[in-house]
C-alpha cells in the first residue's frame, strides 16, 4: 500500500487523447515509484451520456458536463486538457488561476497570442508552486530519449543537419468525413500543428537547439469533405449520397519547410521538415535524423524500439548500427519488461505522467514547460506566414 499523498486529477475530454491519458494515469503508479499517488477523480465532457460511458470504461470516479465545474471542485488538484486547441487557453488559464496544476495536450494553443497568455499564467502560477506542462509525448519514447542522451554526451559532436518527417495516410481518402481536425477554428492548423508540432519539438529537444527561421510550403489537397459518415479511427467513410452536405476544409493537408537552427556550440545547423496525412502506406512514421561532426542518430516511430547510431570514430566503414532500446540502463525501460521485450505507443504517455508527477512532487518545473511549447507555437506561426508569402524566409 502506498503512503504517497494523492494527486487528484480532473480530465477534460475523453476521446483518443483522453483514453491515452487515462491509461497513463492508471498505469504510471503501478510500474514507477511516484512521490504522489494519481487518482482519477473526475472527467468532463459536454455530452452527459458519452462522458458517463467514458468514465465507466476508462476508470474515472465521477463526471462533469462543464469544465468550469471541474476547476471549481475542491477535490481536484490537477487539470488534464485533452480537448481541441480552441479551448486550451481558456481552460488552462482558469485552472492555473484557481491553483490547479495543468497538463495540456499539444500544440499548446491555436495562436501565438493565446500561447503567450498561457505561458504568462503558467510562470505566475509557478511562483506559487503550481506547475504546468505541455504534452509532447514523443519525448518519452525510450529510443528518442536515448538519442538526446547521445547528443548531450557529445557523441554526435557539433550538429550540422536535422531531418524530420511525420508521415501518416489516414486522410488520403478524399471522401473521408470532416472532423474537428479539419476545421481551423477548432484545430488551429492541419498536419502542421497536429503532427508537425511533434517533429518541431522533438528536433529542438534532441539537439538542444532552437529553430530561428523557416521557408515553407503548405497545401490543401481536398477542399471539401462529407459532413456525415462513419468515423473509423481518425478517418472513416463519408456519406456520399447525392444530397449529403459537405463542409469546407480550412487547414493544410501537408506542410514542408526548411529551417535554420541557432543556439549552443552548433549554431548554424540546418534542417528540413515534412508533415502530411496523405503519405499512403505510412501509418505513423514520426522520423528524426540528426547528423553531427562525430556521428549520427536516426529514429522512426514505426520501429519505435530501435535507434540507429553511427559513430565515425568507432566504425567509419560500417555504417549505422541498430540499438534495440530495451536494456535496463536505457531511459524508462528498467521499470518495464525483461531485455528484448519492446514497448508501445501508450508507454510514452505513462512516462509523461511519471515525469510530471515526479516534478510536481519535487516542487520543480516539469518539461516541456509552456514556455517550451510557446517556442514551438512561434515556429508553427512562422511556417504559416512563410507559406502564405511565397515561401519567403520568416524569422521565428
Amino acid at each position: 500500500m502506498t503512503t504517497a499523498q494523492p494527486l487528484r486529477v480532473g480530465m477534460v475530454g475523453y476521446a483518443f487523447m483522453g483514453a491515452a491519458h487515462s491509461h497513463a494515469w492508471r498505469t504510471a503508479p503501478r510500474f514507477f515509484d511516484l512521490p504522489l499517488q494519481p487518482r482519477l477523480t473526475a472527467v468532463a465532457g459536454r455530452n452527459a451520456e458519452g462522458v458517463r460511458s467514458a468514465a465507466d470504461k476508462l476508470g474515472w470516479k465521477s463526471v462533469e458536463t462543464d469544465w468550469r465545474r471541474l476547476i471549481e471542485r475542491d477535490d481536484i488538484d490537477l487539470i488534464d486538457i485533452c480537448t481541441p486547441g480552441d479551448t486550451h487557453a481558456d481552460i488552462a488559464i482558469a485552472a492555473l488561476e484557481a491553483g490547479k496544476h495543468v497538463l495540456c495536450e499539444k500544440p499548446l494553443a491555436n495562436s501565438v497570442e493565446e500561447a503567450e497568455r498561457m505561458t504568462l499564467a503558467a510562470e505566475t502560477a509557478a511562483k506559487n508552486g503550481v506547475f504546468s506542462m505541455c504534452g509532447f509525448s514523443y519525448r518519452r519514447t525510450p529510443a528518442l530519449a536515448l538519442a538526446k542522451r547521445f547528443v548531450e554526451q557529445g557523441r554526435l559532436g557539433g550538429i550540422r543537419h536535422v531531418r524530420a518527417q511525420y508521415l501518416q495516410d489516414w486522410l488520403s481518402d478524399a471522401n473521408a468525413p470532416m472532423t474537428w481536425r479539419l476545421d481551423k477554428s477548432k484545430s488551429g492548423s492541419g498536419s502542421l500543428g497536429d503532427i508537425g508540432a511533434h517533429s518541431i519539438d522533438a528536433a529542438q529537444w534532441v539537439t538542444g537547439l532552437n529553430i530561428s527561421g523557416v521557408s515553407a510550403l503548405m497545401e490543401t489537397f481536398v477542399q471539401e469533405r462529407p459532413l456525415a459518415g462513419d468515423l473509423v479511427g481518425l478517418g472513416g467513410h463519408g456519406d456520399l449520397s447525392s444530397d449529403a452536405p459537405r463542409g469546407k476544409v480550412t487547414v493544410d493537408d501537408a506542410a514542408i519547410f526548411s529551417a535554420k537552427f541557432d543556439g549552443g556550440t552548433a549554431s548554424g545547423a540546418i534542417g528540413v521538415f515534412e508533415a502530411t496525412r496523405y503519405a499512403l502506406g505510412r501509418k505513423n512514421a514520426m522520423r528524426l535524423e540528426v547528423n553531427g561532426t562525430k556521428g549520427s542518430v536516426a529514429f522512426d516511430f514505426e520501429d519505435m524500439n530501435v535507434l540507429s547510431f553511427y559513430d565515425a570514430a568507432e566504425s567509419p566503414d560500417a555504417g549505422f548500427r541498430k540499438i534495440f532500446v530495451t536494456e535496463p540502463e536505457h531511459p524508462y525501460v528498467g521499470n518495464w519488461w525483461p531485455t528484448g521485450h519492446g514497448l508501445g505507443y501508450e508507454h510514452g504517455f505513462t512516462h509523461q505522467v511519471v515525469d510530471l508527477v515526479t516534478a510536481i512532487g519535487e516542487a520543480r518545473q516539469p518539461e516541456p514547460s509552456f514556455a517550451d511549447a510557446l517556442q514551438v507555437q512561434r515556429v508553427l506561426a512562422a511556417v504559416e506566414s512563410s507559406a502564405a508569402n511565397s515561401s519567403q524566409w520568416q524569422k521565428v
